[in-house]
């Protein structure tokens, strides 16, 4: 099965269809201009951008609409030949949206590629301030014809956010993909559980990018190309002594896997600065600012690292008034493969460009693409390996409850008799290294949780009879566990499973908290959730009494899968993940204590019978 667009009645016009129709009509430059923009503190910032060009008798018009897109990841490579692609992380938006119309700019963000400066944060409100004054200057070029999109996957479709927050009046629409919300909440503590992928790996890669480290840069699946030698230098500087000062002063970046320890509650600053939060450097924390006239669509997986597809969910429903859409599909991080075991094959044949393509049409040329005509929200179901359109999220209201039985059997009723079930957290348990974490530290990942059948024996299970009829789970599992623990904090993680007629055993999805954080849920207003948010401040911080029984409420992350007739519904617990996540608490193996019963334990799933 595969991941296109073809599902009947998905789409008014599918993604494809409208791409068929609209031919590209311009070539690309050989070579774009490059050149340094003067921020207001002084800080050179490197561009290139990239005009369409006649080709067949067809002239570009004079003004152009722009898309722009911000990476840390430079904007451009040197290399060792002519033939290799010299923008891995941004071509595909050259070469998709420059022969449709579009001037696209790729900037250097501050501290990274040719551009001056130091990053002092993952992200920071010193580069949002940059992307206005970036905007400003794209509108006074004669090529513009002053509006402006911006969209990109992942840091890109994040600062694409920050972007349209600045209110800059030239930006009317931006598609964010795979991009984070809230740095605390869907990136670094999902959970309240620190991310060693992003602390370690991705800490790594950014220091071999921001130092030109090649070695260092070789072991990192899509930037260590050995034809690659190092940032591009902007057009005036032939021979390189800008870029030679710029990687010097990169030198002095901040590392995430020193700054993240500082910051182990949600909303706290780091010691140098009480300003500088996690909060201040989230796209979030600003969405709210975007007008309301900007046209959004925000673009997830169902396996998009922790918490991306969260993000992509709370910023469509805590901005309900602009011209929002929302799209999830079966992929990990930036749609590199089709997660679903039953695909045709590893990459998505999802058009995915050309739906953005359709939106930026609709909402920067003013073209009458039927975007209007279509159901805001889009997402693909695994299993019935389908597309589904609906108005709102979650698409279909109601849960059904499910609760820890004796004998490891999931009910649907609560038990009679109250009863308990112990587990002894081992620390070298972990989901193994082909999860849909890695792929956040720039590991190519194409086929995921392939032993997960054996994995099953780490974990407690409750597993259901086997389903008389397929059942259709879409949206947040919600688990509230009462729970008891030997020591004073405990790392909970829950994993949802399908266990097949054939008695194999297929990933679907996983939460956790950290028991430290089950005191009180978030509402903030920045973050509108469906699901239970968890607080995670130092306030609400509550250690454990041993053995004394405590409630823990918390969301798995979202999916859309169906599980087939004959099959079984299992949710396993477990206390650690190796490799993932740091020990809690460190070199205390808890011994875990889940009580059944009544008023205990109980799972809220999100199904309904499966549309045929």
């Amino acid at each position: 099965m595969s991941d296109r667009d073809s599902t009947p009645g998905a789409w008014h016009l599918p993604p494809s269809a409208y791409l068929a129709s609209r031919k590209p009509a311009f070539g690309l430059p050989g070579w774009p201009e490059s050149l340094y923009v003067t921020m207001r503190d002084g800080c050179r910032i490197a561009l290139d951008y990239y005009l369409p060009q006649a080709r067949n008798g067809a002239q570009p018009p004079a003004r152009l609409p722009t898309i722009v897109i911000f990476t840390p990841y430079y904007r451009r490579f040197v290399t060792t030949d002519s033939t290799v692609e010299a923008s891995p992380n941004c071509g595909r938006y050259r070469d998709f949206f420059v022969p449709h119309g579009y001037a696209v700019v790729v900037v250097d963000v501050r501290g990274t590629g040719a551009s001056f400066g130091t990053r002092d944060a993952l992200r920071s409100p010193k580069e949002r301030d940059d992307y206005h004054e970036i905007a400003e200057w794209i509108v006074q070029q004669p090529w513009s014809d002053g509006r402006i999109g911006s969209t990109g996957i992942s840091y890109l479709g994040a600062a694409a956010v920050f972007l349209a927050s600045t209110r800059h009046p030239a930006v009317k629409a931006i598609a964010p993909l795979f991009a984070v919300t809230d740095i605390y909440t869907d990136q670094l503590y999902v959970g309240g559980v620190l991310s060693t992928i992003w602390t370690g790996r991705y800490d790594e890669l950014m220091v071999a990018l921001d130092q030109d480290d090649r070695p260092a840069l070789a072991k990192f699946a899509y930037y260590g190309n050995p034809l690659f030698a190092g940032p591009q230098p902007v057009d005036d500087d032939a021979d390189g002594q800008l870029l030679a000062q710029a990687l010097h002063q990169h030198r002095s970046n901040c590392r995430l896997n020193d700054m993240a320890r500082e910051l182990p509650f949600r909303h706290d600053a780091t010691l140098h600065d009480p300003a500088l939060t996690l909060d201040v450097c989230s796209p979030g924390h600003y969405a709210r600012q975007i007008p309301e006239e900007v046209a959004i669509y925000s673009v997830s997986g169902w396996y998009d690292g922790a918490g991306y597809s969260n993000s992509a969910i709370t910023r469509f429903l805590t901005l309900p008034r602009h011209q929002h859409r929302l799209l999830l599909g079966p992929w990990d991080h930036g749609a590199r493969s089709n997660v679903s075991p039953w695909r045709e094959q590893t990459g998505s044949d999802f058009p995915l460009l050309a739906e953005v393509l359709r939106f930026f049409d609709h909402h920067l040329r003013g073209i009458d693409t039927g975007l209007g005509r279509e159901q805001p929200v889009h997402y693909f179901t695994i299993h019935d390996e389908k597309w589904q359109a609906a108005d709102a999220w979650p698409p279909f209201a109601g849960t059904r409850r499910v609760h820890p039985d004796a004998d490891g059997v999931l009910a649907l009723h609560a038990p009679a008799a109250p009863g308990r079930d112990s587990y002894r957290v081992d620390f070298s348990v972990s989901t193994g290294r082909q999860t849909r974490l890695e792929r956040l530290g720039a590991v190519g990942i194409e086929h995921y949780y392939p032993d997960w059948t054996e994995r099953q024996a780490q974990y407690l299970h409750y597993t259901s009879a086997p389903l008389a009829t397929p059942a259709e789970l879409t949206g947040h599992v919600s688990a509230s566990l009462l729970l008891a623990s030997s020591e004073t904090d405990a790392a909970v993680y829950v994993y949802l499973s399908e266990v097949l007629a054939d008695g194999s055993c297929r990933y679907v999805t996983e939460g956790l908290l950290r028991a430290l954080h089950r005191e009180g849920l978030s509402h903030s207003p920045d973050y509108v959730a469906s699901w239970p948010v968890n607080t995670c401040d130092r306030a609400s911080a509550r250690l454990l009494v041993p053995h004394e029984p405590a409630r823990l409420d918390f969301a798995l992350l979202p999916v859309s899968w169906t599980f087939a007739a004959g099959s079984r519904i299992r949710l396993s617990i477990g206390g650690s993940d190796e490799g993932h996540g740091p020990q809690v608490p460190h070199g205390r193996p808890p011994r875990l204590e889940i009580l059944r019963g009544a008023d205990a334990s109980w799972f809220d799933l999100p199904l309904r019978a499966a549309p045929q």
